[in-house]
């Protein structure tokens, strides 16, 4: 169960890139993927522009509360898991649950990853964000 919850971490850093779980997670080098397709995120590669707006902030944090509730409320869930099938289930329903409250907070898979690496990796991003929060 314990590689189970690994995976999830995992997973969840990459389809919704919240910071703190990203930041666990910075071990792996492969590109963040989506229901879309394979994503390469471009911040993380230093090749995208990392200026965002405040709005685009705002929206980041708006998800970012949002995505905390969710990862708090599955972890406990993925660990009582009874079976890993269980889990598998539990870890794709939040999954898709955060990728929800990233598009209702009006932004786009991509641009909260590049956001979320973006205030891992740059300090002016991160003091912004963390001014809205």
């Amino acid at each position: 169960m314990k590689k189970l919850l690994t995976s999830f971490t995992v997973s969840l850093a990459l389809v919704a890139g919240a910071p703190a779980v990203y930041a666990q997670s910075q071990t792996t080098q492969e590109p963040a993927q989506t229901d879309q397709g394979t994503y390469s995120n471009p911040a993380a590669s230093g090749e995208a522009e990392t200026s965002y707006n405040d709005e685009e902030l705002r929206k980041f944090v708006e998800a970012q509360d949002g995505i905390n509730d969710i990862r708090d409320e599955y972890m406990g869930k993925i660990e009582d898991a009874d079976s890993q099938d269980d889990a598998r289930e539990l870890q794709m329903e939040a999954n898709d649950k955060m990728v929800s409250v990233i598009e209702d907070a009006g932004l786009d898979i991509p641009t909260y990853n590049a956001i979320a690496t973006a205030y891992n990796s740059e300090p002016s991003v991160r003091n912004r964000v963390d001014a809205l929060m």
